[in-house]
């Protein structure tokens, strides 16, 4: 099983996009972040002309927002999981997706980007954006005492670079929003409190430059080569023998209309 995850910038101005995501990477299933599109203008028709009958959407007019994008069905685990810090913003969707080896609960998160200031006092998105990681945390804690995640995936745009090398430069970005030491060190604690297992660090070591996003900003992205590991796919302990592949899509940072985000995907023997 291929899954990949997307912050897509917008999925009705990059929904030609998808199709090239398609035909490069043929995933089973797509996780999309921030589509800034309310669901009853989810472009459902040109998705499923790529195949994917089934899908999950919560969106909402102009900003945040996730979907699943299937071709294996599943069940919407709707009710299932937190409000995250009670704003009903449409940062996460999860589903229990249907698999050879049994289902597989598969979450689909977009955390906050945080704003510029790394001050909670001073920045209302930064003090959003670590409560909304401490919720997150508890909640993964809580599962674990209750028994742990089976089988069990967690993807989605994290904004946050926790690695040394998952930046370009680990001593620049100490003190930029998505590498700060506080966000860094709550991320690791939200995945060591639900037994996540990094599927893409499975396959590039953490001493190696890893990155899925790279600034509009930059006049020339790829020489520049400033980027930072915003997009994660983590899985339970039962499945991290199962990785069998990887790929990062940088190609797809040249695409025309881009997203400053690139697709990443793993493979799962499932």
């Amino acid at each position: 099983m291929r899954i990949v995850t997307w912050n897509i910038n917008s999925v009705r101005l990059r929904l030609p996009l998808l199709k090239d995501l398609s035909a490069a990477l043929e995933p089973d299933v797509i996780c999309l972040q921030e589509t800034k599109c309310p669901d009853e203008h989810f472009p459902h028709e040109g998705v499923e002309a790529l195949g994917f009958p089934h899908r999950a959407v919560r969106g909402m007019k102009g900003y945040n927002g996730v979907a699943i994008l299937s071709k294996r069905p599943f069940n919407l685990r709707d009710g299932a999981d937190p409000d995250w810090c009670g704003k009903g913003d449409c940062r996460h969707l999860a589903v229990e997706l249907d698999a050879p080896g049994g289902p597989i609960e598969l979450h689909d998160f977009y955390i906050p980007a945080g704003g510029d200031v790394p001050d909670r006092n001073a920045n209302p998105k930064f003090a959003h954006k670590l409560d909304f990681v401490a919720e997150a945390t508890a909640w993964s804690a809580a599962r674990r005492n209750a028994g742990g995640f089976k089988r069990a995936v967690l993807v989605g745009d994290l904004n946050i670079a926790p690695l040394e090398h998952d930046v370009w430069s680990h001593r620049q970005l100490l003190d930029v929003v998505s590498h700060t030491p506080v966000e860094t060190e709550a991320l690791t604690a939200m995945m060591r409190a639900g037994h996540w297992y990094d599927a893409v660090r499975h396959f590039v070591p953490e001493d190696q430059k890893l990155y899925t996003w790279w600034s509009y900003r930059a006049q020339d992205w790829r020489a520049s080569d400033r980027g930072r590991r915003l997009d994660h796919i983590w899985v339970s302990p039962d499945l991290a023998g199962g990785l069998s592949a990887h790929h990062v899509m940088k190609d797809a940072r040249d695409w025309e209309k881009a997203s400053d985000h690139v697709p990443v995907m793993v493979e799962i023997a499932a």
